[in-house]
């Protein structure tokens, strides 16, 4: 397996997917059947939009199993004491200045299974995340994103 096809999470991470997984096998299942089951009791399924919402429902139910399974299937845990300091790698905490209108901002580097914009979590596939892995304190980095040229510096890592 090449290592474009590893999924890195960090150990919480990996945990909250299982148990989502494991939820999602046991009760989400039983969930999604009964209200097939109820559906399918109101009489003639070729013209009941209630048991055709609930097998589409199940469909994408099922889809998001078979997303899980794959993630987790491919999973490495990353350690962030092995990662090296003093440049931008995936877990890292970067502060950093736009320097169109001197606003910094803190993200985390995180895989894109764990991207989450608002709790400051961005992918490192995303442009900007691409535009500072691998970078150093003081660089500047131009980024070409949806929204333009983007330039940043890297004022520090954690």
């Amino acid at each position: 397996m090449s290592d474009q096809n590893f999924v890195y999470l960090t150990k919480e991470r990996l945990v909250e997917l299982e148990k989502e997984l494991q939820d999602m096998k046991t009760n989400g299942r039983k969930e999604i059947a009964a209200k097939i089951a109820e559906a399918r009791a109101h009489g003639d399924l070729s013209e009941n939009a209630e048991y055709d919402a609930a097998k589409e429902e199940q469909g994408l139910f099922e889809l998001r199993i078979s997303k899980l399974e794959s993630i987790l299937s491919r999973a490495r845990i990353i350690e962030p004491s092995q990662l090296p300091d003093g440049e931008v790698h995936i877990l890292s905490t970067v502060f950093i200045k736009n320097l169109k209108n001197q606003k910094t901002f803190e993200y985390t580097l995180v895989s894109p299974e764990e991207a989450d914009f608002q709790a400051g979590k961005i992918s490192i596939t995303s442009p900007v995340g691409q535009g500072l892995m691998g970078k150093k304190i003081g660089a500047n980095v131009k980024v070409n994103a949806p929204a333009g040229l983007l330039e940043f510096e890297i004022l520090s890592i954690k």
